[in-house]
């Protein structure tokens, strides 16, 4: 059976939040979420980071480790690993099917984020995991993902304002939401947030007597190393970073104080674990080095899905690290985005802008993108819309340009880069082109 022939059905009722659709529906399934121990990631941005550091370390230190992510880039099956590999094809249908069944006909569906993540409950049960790292879907507080009574651990990595037409206006109405997942005495982890979120993330921790830790970023090292300073001891771990930006400094540092505090309950999470498995770690779609063929030679591409601001100011940054002769920019973006304040974060004078629809999905029309993009940058060198992404990605590397190489990408050396960015869907779309 086609999994997306079993979920796409309950793709017509939308995004709609809520608990009570959820919670019916796992009481029906016998509450499968009540026997898996959890920790919880909600966040803007670094997210996904983060569940990807912790189940890796997790499967390194031998535990039995459950992970649920979203969106997919390509299958739906990346949304549910157990051990740092994504359920099969098989046994995602059938758990699906076992939850279709549950579904009562005479009751309010459930939507396709509901219905996926109390597959993922189940799974997980059924497995038998020691422990899963659960990623928020939207928000936090009325999130499908938010019928946890006790998480081992709740963590919040950065709050900024995305999809504030569900979660509110502003940074701080968006901080609350997020906040929701925070359960009374449960220890809570919070990254680096601006003043306004931090104080409402915090006033909700201490109303409900929460352990609360902000960790220092890492130290950067030479030669991909970092080094975190202990919360509870004077001393510093040093470990691989296995994925790009200065951002993972926090990321990473997120993540390791959320290890501690395992720790400190009894779990047996070794120090070589940790090296292990943040040597391991992966997160495709973001800071991603990848290729793209043209005229028979290999070129370095850069991917990225810098959907929103935040993430369009990491991305920026990065790039300039890289200090890159030139930027030649292929974007799409979804209608919903900040399309004017992700261009302010990345288009400088001299960049080329290649911009192609998000197939399959709420595309912003390429068209006003471009004229968009020439207000707000009038010194694009080039700017130009493409019907399809192969083309525009022909065209980024059809001119005579000294681009990265394969070999030497990670240099600080001035060259010509590539970016594909401005969706996650579009990066997904990207991955799933035939070679």
């Amino acid at each position: 059976m086609n999994i997306d022939a079993i979920i796409k059905p309950f793709q017509r009722f939308g995004v709609h939040l809520g608990l009570q659709r959820i919670h019916k529906l796992l009481a029906n399934l016998g509450n499968p979420h009540l026997k898996v121990p959890v920790i919880h990631v909600a966040g803007t941005n670094g997210k996904g980071s983060v569940c990807a550091y912790l189940s890796s370390v997790l499967t390194e230190a031998g535990y039995r480790t459950g992970r649920y992510t979203s969106p997919h880039l390509v299958d739906w099956t990346e949304r549910i690993s157990l051990n740092q590999e994504p359920i099969s094809k098989q046994d995602l249908c059938d758990v699906i099917l076992q939850v279709q069944a549950k579904i009562d006909p005479n009751e309010e569906s459930p939507t396709q984020f509901e219905v996926i993540t109390a597959a993922a409950w189940l799974y997980f049960a059924q497995q038998e995991v020691d422990i899963a790292v659960i990623e928020v879907g939207l928000g936090g507080r009325l999130d499908a993902t938010n019928v946890i009574p006790k998480p081992l651990v709740s963590i919040i990595t950065s709050i900024s304002r995305e999809h504030w037409q569900q979660l509110g206006p502003t940074v701080a109405d968006i901080a609350r939401e997020k906040a929701g997942i925070i359960k009374a005495g449960c220890p809570v982890v919070i990254g680096q947030l601006r003043l306004e979120a931090q104080e409402v993330v915090l006033t909700r921790a201490q109303k409900l007597d929460c352990p609360t830790y902000i960790p220092q970023p890492a130290l950067q090292l030479d030669e991909g190393w970092a080094e975190y300073s202990s919360l509870f001891e004077s001393k510093q771990i040093k470990y691989p970073l296995a994925l790009a930006g200065q951002i993972q400094l926090f990321n990473s540092a997120t993540s390791l104080a959320a290890l501690e505090i395992l720790q400190n309950q009894g779990w047996q999470i070794t120090e070589e674990a940790i090296i292990q498995g943040m040597a391991l770690t992966k997160w495709p779609g973001r800071m991603q080095w990848t290729q793209w063929q043209y005229k028979d030679t290999n070129y370095k591409l850069l991917l990225d899905g810098a959907h929103n601001p935040a993430a369009a100011v990491v991305l920026r940054n990065y790039i300039n690290s890289l200090n890159p002769k030139s930027v030649s920019w292929v974007m799409g973006m979804l209608s919903t985005k900040e399309h004017d304040e992700v261009f302010k974060a990345l288009l400088r004078s001299n960049d080329r802008l290649y911009i192609v629809p998000v197939p399959d999905h709420s595309s912003a029309k390429p068209d006003e993108l471009a004229k968009l993009a020439l207000t707000i940058c009038p010194e694009l060198t080039f700017c130009q819309t493409y019907s399809d992404l192969k083309s525009a990605l022909d065209a980024s590397f059809a001119l005579p340009l000294n681009y990265f190489d394969f070999d030497d990408y990670t240099d600080k050396v001035s060259k010509d880069l590539v970016v594909l960015c401005g969706s996650l869907y579009l990066i997904g779309h990207f991955l799933g082109m035939p070679e």
